[in-house]
């Protein structure tokens, strides 16, 4: 069974929630499956499975009408008077337990998005209609305003200030992956409505250009008068550890940003040979492709503090303003991804400079350690560090060995080392509270979440759970469907003993 089949099972085994929809969808798309889409984007994003009944048994879709269901979504969810603001998202194929299941992962939407006219909201399992219901919607506005900055708008900014060949350019991009892409038919302006780059404040009016559109498409004079602290620094440091061995100092649109990391990496790191089956693959490309898109997507930029990107002897650091969802290293089998800047996201999804979210992160973890010789380092808080190793050679050609810590890394290892022991006690503590909450009776997940005060089934708990079930403490009240909808967790007799000791604080 491959990794995806296994993260699938394992979201089914989860059941419906705030974040996860199933659609059994035999032959063709359920009808609702658009409010639910519509629900997503409003509130926190989510997954959709298709081929999985409400009480999460894998049916599959029958394979004539796979082509068909796809070809239906994606053309339904890019038409305005199905779905507006249009959004742009696709289907992914699965084989699970031997059956055709379609995922589709919605993100977080910076904009009130409506379905058939309709306003849709997520609350637990279910997608509700709440546009006649005022002080709803009004938070909704007020949720989305206050969480992207990306969307302030700008009403003098204007079309002139605005690069025409850049914009050219991006409709050329999108069109060479796509050859019916919405974009090779509009105007300037229409493209920028479409990609949510202009848009109007429904509480005061105003309309215009919006900072995201500022950031992708103006010229260096507007972007530095909206952003005057909008910079990435660029940095080699291997010989000079005092000062620097090359620099470059960007302040341009984020397009032009883009291309400008790429050839500096391109310039400075090695792209040693590698295949992948039959291909050659370019590990250093395909690895700081992500790291380049990370840097300007996440970044959050009313935030002065400058991103950095610094090759140094042996690694590659970069630094960048971010507004955390979470504190500390990020997981890749437990990571859920978190769109900071989503319509800056998706515009460079649609030009084929980024990939849906997530995947990059993966894609990353899996060439890092072939690459450098270690995994990748995700560190999320309020500055978002990632660490890539990267090959050193010595004048024969030969790959160098492994150098020896200073006494900084020295005490950066311990760091991460007490962080780890400090994570490993609070998983034995949530372990205790589980026990506790399961001696009087048997609860499902989401009713841990909620007893644990949890916002969602996290990487923690789940991970203490499968310990537990491990360990032949829980056991599942109906065995022969882990994944069952109805699924609970109870106490075997080897945890009521446990849980005895915990209660006499043995």
């Amino acid at each position: 069974m491959n990794t995806n089949a296994r993260q699938l099972i394992e979201m089914i085994h989860k059941g419906e929630g705030i974040d996860l929809e199933f659609k059994t969808c035999r032959k063709q798309l359920n009808r609702d499956v658009y409010e639910t889409v519509c629900a997503f984007l409003n509130r926190h994003g989510g997954t959709i499975l298709l081929g999985v009944t409400d009480a999460g048994d894998i049916q599959g879709i029958e394979k004539n009408a796979v082509a068909q269901i796809k070809k239906d979504f994606v053309t339904t969810i890019n038409n305005p008077q199905k779905i507006y603001p249009p959004a742009y998202m696709s289907v992914n194929e699965e084989m699970v337990e031997g059956k055709t299941v379609l995922r589709i992962y919605v993100p977080e939407s910076s904009q009130v998005h409506r379905c058939n006219g309709r306003i849709y909201d997520r609350n637990e399992d279910g997608d509700f209609d709440i546009t006649d219901h005022t002080r709803q919607v009004a938070d909704l506005y007020q949720r989305k305003q206050a969480t992207y900055s990306e969307n302030k708008i700008y009403p003098y900014a204007r079309s002139e200030d605005l690069r025409s060949d850049i914009i050219d350019k991006c409709r050329r991009l999108a069109g060479v992956w796509r050859d019916d892409h919405p974009w090779l038919g509009m105007d300037d302006l229409e493209l920028m409505k479409s990609a949510q780059l202009h848009q109007t404040d429904p509480e005061t009016g105003k309309s215009g250009i919006t900072l995201a559109g500022i950031l992708l498409l103006g010229n260096d004079q507007l972007i530095l008068s909206a952003v005057p602290h909008h910079r990435t620094d660029l940095i080699l440091r291997k010989v000079n550890l005092d000062r620097y061995d090359d620099r470059d100092l960007v302040r341009t649109n984020l397009i032009e940003s883009y291309e400008r990391i790429i050839a500096f990496v391109q310039k400075h790191l090695p792209d040693p040979f590698s295949l992948e089956g039959m291909e050659r693959v370019s590990l250093r490309d395909a690895i700081f492709r992500e790291v380049a898109s990370n840097i300007l997507i996440h970044r959050e930029y009313t935030n002065a503090f400058p991103a950095k990107l610094i090759i140094e002897r042996g690694q590659v650091r970069t630094e960048n303003s971010n507004k955390p969802h979470g504190f500390g290293a990020l997981d890749p089998t437990n990571f859920t991804p978190f769109p900071k800047n989503p319509v800056i996201g998706a515009f460079f999804r649609e030009i084929h400079r980024a990939d849906e979210l997530g995947s990059g992160m993966r894609k990353m973890m899996r060439y890092g350690k072939t690459y450098g010789g270690a995994d990748p380092e995700m560190v999320e808080g309020d500055v978002f560090r990632i660490v890539v190793k990267v090959p050193e050679f010595r004048a024969n050609g030969e790959q160098g060995g492994r150098t020896k810590l200073d006494p900084n890394q020295n005490q950066e290892a311990q760091s991460r080392a007490q962080s780890r022991a400090q994570s490993g006690a609070q998983s034995g503590a949530q372990s205790d509270q589980i026990i506790k909450l399961l001696g009087s009776d048997s609860l499902s997940a989401v009713e841990l979440v909620n007893k644990l005060g949890l916002k969602s089934k996290t990487g923690a708990l789940k991970r203490s759970l499968q310990q537990l079930l491990e360990d032949g403490l829980l056991e599942y009240t109906i065995p022969d469907k882990p994944t069952s909808r109805l699924q609970k967790y109870r106490l075997t007799k080897k945890g009521n003993k446990v849980l005895e000791k915990i209660q006499d604080g043995v």
